[in-house]
């Protein structure tokens, strides 16, 4: 992989509650990714499902692999490195936001503020790749300059 990937959709098929655990369980429909420019879907050939202990809020399976396809090509790519994708993390949290109890944490505005003005940037970037998809001009100079002025 020369570039990082981003991820295109990353839906559970399910999430399971296992006491101290909680499973994000995957499928072929739910999880896509672009390498490259290039969306590659998940396929379950390996790994299916993310493991998340509950007590210590840590994925204990970053070893396993997920295997992505576009046509006749794969790419397969660990947790660990699925981890390092910023938004692969931000959806992770927001599915298991459900499932977390969250100890109380000094945070201060600054940081919040810091997460919201990326998510707002990641929502953009959303819609200029949607504008993009759909050739709509109009819409991704729009947001372009939004994101320009952020």
């Amino acid at each position: 992989m020369s570039s990082l990937p981003t991820i295109k959709t990353f839906k559970p098929y399910y999430v399971k509650d296992d006491g101290d655990h909680i499973r994000v369980v995957l499928a072929y429909q739910y999880f896509s990714i672009v390498i490259n420019e290039i969306v590659y879907h998940f396929v379950p050939l390996e790994a299916r499902e993310i493991r998340i202990n509950r007590i210590t809020q840590k994925v204990e399976n970053k070893n396993d692999i997920f295997v992505f396809q576009n046509g006749k090509k794969y790419e397969s790519i660990s947790v660990a490195n699925l981890m390092r994708i910023k938004d692969f993390q931000l959806h992770l949290a927001s599915i298991l936001s459900p499932y977390m109890v969250l100890t109380k944490m000094d945070v201060t505005h600054d940081e919040i503020n810091a997460v919201i003005m990326e998510l707002e940037k990641s929502n953009i970037h959303r819609l200029i790749d949607q504008a993009l998809d759909e050739k709509n001009e109009a819409d991704f100079l729009k947001y372009t300059e939004l994101l320009k002025n952020m």
